[in-house]
């Protein structure tokens, strides 16, 4: 008896942007599984259960997801943002796709969410009203020599960036050295946004020119965003600046 397995973006944090599609997933489902502050956001009935777990446990958490959807449960799997971005959709999936034939049976979709990168964006201005990538510093699935790479190449092609898990206790080096390879490729005064947390109460959006920017400006709950030679700023007396890239490209810097 095959169940049903949907994973759902919970947005960035604040209850408004959650989508009515997520909320609906929520109040379909009977077990739901994720990260301990994810399953946290969750105002579940006396019917409903949860199982959460630790962080870097995703691989683990979508099989255990999908053995109880393939035993006939209506399970539920959560993220915080979108969760394609970064995230557990991309998880289970692998675990579908590595796991017993049975599992490809099960009734599995995705809801999408609001992610990190557009709640920032949007308290910001439009700094992703350009060509934009989203890159993970996270070197735990992958080499930083890749995450190097992929740095100098979304430079030079003029892409504005939005940094994933910027920084950890494991690794509280890699922002730094991110900016200080991007410094040889892009002009000091690019503008780069600092979002932690943001549309919750305990927001903080910082705004500096790359020339300024530093790895103590971030943690692991902040999306970072760099613009291009083409980012702009408006500024405005008693108020946080307006940052936002053009949607046409006149080739500065380049």
């Amino acid at each position: 008896m095959s169940g049903s397995l949907t994973v759902v973006g919970l947005g960035p944090g604040n209850p408004d942007q959650m989508t009515p599609e997520a909320l609906a997933a929520v109040a379909a489902a009977e077990d739901f599984f994720g990260y301990f502050p994810y399953i946290d956001r969750l105002n579940l009935r006396p019917d409903q259960r949860r199982h959460a777990s630790d962080n870097r446990e995703e691989l683990a958490r979508a099989r255990a997801a999908l053995e109880m959807a393939a035993n006939g449960g209506k399970v539920c799997v959560v993220s915080g943002g979108d969760p394609g971005v970064f995230a557990m959709a991309a998880a289970v999936c692998e675990a579908i796709d590595e796991g017993p034939v049975e599992w490809r049976s099960i009734d599995f979709s995705v809801v999408p969410g609001v992610t990190a990168m557009l709640a920032v964006a949007a308290r910001a201005g439009a700094p992703l009203g350009h060509d934009f990538c989203a890159i993970s510093l996270s070197n735990n699935l992958k080499p930083w020599k890749i995450i190097e790479k992929r740095l100098i190449a979304a430079a030079e092609a003029g892409f504005v960036m939005a940094f994933y898990n910027p920084v950890s206790k494991a690794r509280p080096h890699q922002l730094g050295d991110a900016f200080a390879l991007l410094r040889r490729h892009l002009p000091g005064e690019v503008p780069v946004i600092f979002g932690r947390a943001a549309g919750r109460p305990d927001e903080t959006i910082r705004i500096v020119p790359l020339s300024e920017a530093e790895s103590g400006m971030a943690d692991m709950a902040t999306c970072v965003i760099v613009g291009t030679a083409e980012t702009r700023i408006i500024e405005r007396e008693g108020q946080r600046p307006i940052v936002y890239s053009p949607r046409s490209f006149k080739g500065a810097g380049t």
